[in-house]
């Protein structure tokens, strides 16, 4: 009877651990990101300190070769979270696909130019070619042609010479004197300011022409609210370990040494401007602002971008923002 008993006692055990065990596996959260994009700085900063265990789920990266390829790859659910902008977000809320999105990044681009060849800042630009980044309906620069009418009276596109191409082309033709200026993504932006390029005017200070009152995030991380709903814990966790990744970047020079490999630069000066750029971007501001102000932005951006930028909404779509954000969660 005793035999029987201790047997007993420990095929429960067993059932108890192994239950538990089941209880505390991690999750598993997929993250698309482009191979060389700056966002790998802060995943691979969260999965070298664990930050993904230590919040109760595991980090997969899925390394994707492209911005449409992210989206397609959320949008068929072979990720969970990919890294985009809010007018995609609100875009696809507005055609019916429930898409919400959380601040990472208020790093933005700007037009640069040599030092002191364009003092007179925005202005500066009329009958100059300026290089663009991102295509004709790039947010950053209809947020200039807004800034430009409102606070200047001129057309920027009908007044200056446009030349659309690739971030990297275009900052070799701005050192090749081939363009005037050049608006140009944060990243590449700041291995101009060690080589004698300042900022004319950024994309910041165009959104406060539009109407915002402090600074709006760039990008951010981008997942359906289906899938949140179904993986709160998951979700919410997720946004945690971003913001402890964010933290330790913000304070902490050893860690940004161990990432120096992945910055894609030897040189100590880019190295040290990106650092500071990087950490300048993280957004610090209420989000209820923060989205009010994106908002304000989003009405000019759909005016003047139309249907082919903004899809069927006039206005930015409800929920956008993530609202477990709003909530406190």
């Amino acid at each position: 009877m005793a035999k029987a008993s201790r047997l007993l006692t420990i095929t429960c055990a067993a059932a108890l651990a192994l239950w538990a065990g089941q209880s505390v596996a991690a999750e598993k959260v997929r993250i698309g990101v482009l191979k060389f994009g700056t966002v790998n700085w802060e995943i691979d900063t969260i999965i070298h300190n664990k930050f993904d265990e230590a919040n109760g789920f595991d980090l997969e990266v899925v390394e994707l070769a492209g911005n449409d390829a992210t989206k397609v790859a959320l949008q068929s659910g072979d990720v969970d979270i990919i890294v985009s902008d809010w007018l995609f977000v609100s875009r696809q809320r507005a055609e019916g696909d429930p898409l919400t999105f959380v601040p990472y990044s208020t790093s933005v681009g700007a037009v640069m130019a040599p030092c002191d060849s364009m003092p007179g800042g925005l202005p500066d630009l009329k009958g100059k070619t300026v290089g663009v980044a991102g295509g004709p309906l790039d947010k950053s620069w209809l947020m200039l042609r807004g800034m430009a009418e409102g606070q200047y009276d001129f057309d920027l596109q009908a007044e200056s010479t446009q030349v659309f191409g690739a971030p990297p082309l275009l900052l070799e033709k701005l050192k090749q004197k081939e363009l005037d200026a050049s608006l140009n993504y944060w990243q590449y932006n700041a291995r101009l300011e060690t080589e004698g390029y300042c900022s004319v005017v950024t994309a910041q200070e165009a959104a406060r022409a539009l109407g915002a009152e402090g600074n709006i995030s760039a990008i951010g991380y981008v997942f359906s609210e289906n899938w949140a709903n179904k993986n709160m814990e998951a979700a919410q966790s997720f946004v945690k370990a971003s913001k402890t990744a964010k933290d330790l970047l913000a304070t902490s020079d050893e860690a940004w040494d161990r990432l120096k490999p992945l910055m894609g630069t030897d040189d100590d000066a880019v190295f040290q401007t990106l650092k500071t750029r990087y950490r300048e971007g993280i957004p610090t501001r209420p989000i209820t602002e923060e989205e009010r102000d994106t908002a304000k932005v989003y009405e000019y951006l759909a005016k003047v971008g139309g249907e082919k930028l903004v899809g069927p909404a006039t206005t930015m779509a409800e929920g956008t923002f993530w609202s477990a954000l709003k909530n406190g969660s």
